[in-house]
Formats: structure tokens, sequence, C-alpha cells
């Protein structure tokens, strides 16, 4: 939203630079091939904004958004023959010894607030209006740990662009005009081994990760016979510019059910950007060389999506019913 002053008024959806939250609700739905869900569908990604409203008035303070994210089969089915240049359904990546699966998704819904009670409310809403032809597929709800460490005990995000440089690297520009704004996301659920990352000494822990534990300093690991999954994670282009993404990511668990772990979530302005980052820690570079985080996280889900800006949004669920209806 133009002026960034959310202490006023909620925020509008599809926010990709809304403010990191305290809490937050990750739902992957999959929907029926209707032509009466498909237009329900439609009617609510229209009225989302209106949804953020609507709860987010009863605590200013909670911050509470939302963006929709859809997926390619879903937008093929809404808008035939036009869509973003790079969405695509995410790619299963097969290392020598760890793999990425892909699981299904049409919509990503990505809930934050201050509150979890505020995430909670919006999502039952939404849930409610979406109707019985929607199957939740994936359901996590997050939370802030601490000083934005993940579950392993690093702090998680530090390489977050910020201020000007976060449109620059998370939103789609001039090169595809059609989409300006819009966004790339890419989602995985990974669970931690926290038993085994105990076992490890905190100096290995940290050449893993690639930062000091206590007070998240970079460590220069150019030279080391293996990178870390700090410089795996740094993507260059041919020309050799560094292309950052906005991470969001945050932990979750059942300590009962000894279920530890974290939500992936990027947003990019290229999808190739988080792609070639995946390839790098499940592939190795060089190959063989993987992520050795993997060896004690693993990966659930894999699903990939595109986030309009909220107008495009509202165009697309507007066009979308009279396309549905002549099929």
């Amino acid at each position: 939203m133009s002026g960034k002053n959310w202490d006023r008024v909620p925020i509008d959806a599809q926010s990709v630079d809304a403010p990191l939250s305290q809490s937050a609700i990750f739902l992957v739905v999959t929907i029926a091939d209707e032509q009466p869900v498909l237009a329900g569908v439609c009617s609510v990604l229209g009225d989302l904004d209106d949804l953020v409203k609507t709860v987010g008035f009863r605590d200013l303070g909670g911050r509470l958004s939302c963006i929709a994210g859809i997926g390619r089969d879903l937008w093929d089915r809404l808008s035939p023959g036009r869509r973003p240049a790079e969405l695509k359904p995410f790619a299963p990546i097969k290392g020598a010894v760890h793999a990425a699966p892909t699981t299904p998704g049409d919509l990503l819904f990505h809930i934050r607030s201050e509150r979890p009670d505020m995430c909670f409310e919006f999502e039952r809403i939404l849930l409610d209006r979406l109707g019985p032809g929607v199957t939740v597929v994936d359901e996590v709800s997050g939370f802030r740990y601490f000083d934005a460490r993940d579950l392993l005990g690093f702090v998680d995000g530090t390489a977050n662009p910020t201020g000007l440089d976060l449109p620059a690297s998370a939103l789609v520009g001039d090169e595809d005009p059609d989409f300006t704004g819009g966004s790339y996301v890419v989602v995985q659920k990974y669970l931690h081994d926290l038993q085994a990352w105990a076992r490890i000494p905190t100096p290995v822990q940290e050449a893993i990760i690639g930062r000091t534990k206590i007070d998240n300093i970079e460590i220069d690991d150019d030279e080391a016979p293996r990178k870390s999954h700090k410089s795996l994670a740094t993507i260059e282009d041919a020309d050799g510019n560094e292309h950052d993404i906005l991470r969001d990511n945050m932990p979750f668990g059942r300590p009962g059910q000894r279920e530890f772990g974290t939500y992936f979530i990027g947003y990019s302005r290229y999808l190739w950007v988080i792609e070639k980052m995946l390839q790098r820690m499940y592939v190795g570079d060089p190959p063989g060389a993987y992520d050795r985080l993997l060896d004690f996280s693993t990966p659930h889900t894999g699903t990939t999506f595109f986030a309009p800006t909220r107008p495009m949004l509202q165009v697309l669920a507007e066009a979308a019913p009279e396309k549905l209806a002549s099929r």
C-alpha cells in the first residue's frame, strides 16, 4: 500500500512488503474443477481485501495481512492463455542424498498478524466462505521464536532485502509488464531432527549454517572445502550480479508429537532465483557437495504460486466467472 502508514489503517491484501509478524498461518488448498466452486473462489479472491479489513479493524495494532498465491493449474483454469512468464509447478529435485518433493496446491493463503487469534479468525471466516469444494492439503501455524531464530537456534532471514532493495528483489518488474508488482512464491515445509542436531558441536553447526550461533556474524567460507547453507543460498547471475529473495520463514511445532519444523516461504521477482538456490542446496556446488543442513531438515512439501497485486487479483476474479461460464 502507498504511504506504508499501517498504524492508521489495515494492511491491503497482497502487500508482500507488509511487516514481518509474530504469528502466521500458511494455508494451501486445492479447488474442485466445478464451475460453481470456481466461481465461488473467484468471489472470495475478489473480496479478499474487504475480509482483511473486516477482521483487521478489530485491532489495527494486530497488523493483519493476507497474501493469496495462485498455482499454475488454477491460474490456467481461471485465465487460460495468459499467465506470468515463469509460473509453473514446483519441479521436484533429486540429489545424490536428499530430494525435494512436489506437492499439490491451487491456492496459498499467507496470513500474518501480531496476534494468533486474528490469524485464526481470518482463516475461519475465509474457509467458511470458500465452502466445501475446497480441500485443505496443508495448514501450518507459525510463530516468531525469540529474536527471529529458527528451532535450530540460529537467526533466520538476516539476508532479507530492505528499503528500495525489497521491491527490486521480490516484485516483478517491467520484464513482464502484464504482471508487474506481483511475486513468485515458493513454499516448503521442513521437519527437523532436533535430537541429531543437538549432538553436533556448535562450531560444526556454525560451519553448516555459515553464521555464528550467538551473535549471528557471517562466516567467510570462500576457502572452505564445503560451502555452507548461507553460501549455497546466495545466487548470482551470469554477470556476477547477486539476486536476493524475501523470506518470511516461521518456526512451527508440536513438542508432544515430537514435531519441530520451519516453514520456508520465499517471494521473488524471478522464479529461477529460488529454483537455482534449491538446486545448489540439493545437488550441491560442486555436485555432491550438498547443503549439510538437509541431513537434519527434511522437506515434506513443495509448491509454487504467483501472488498478483491486489488490483490484478480483483481483475482476475471479476473476469474469470464469465470465462468459466463459456467453457
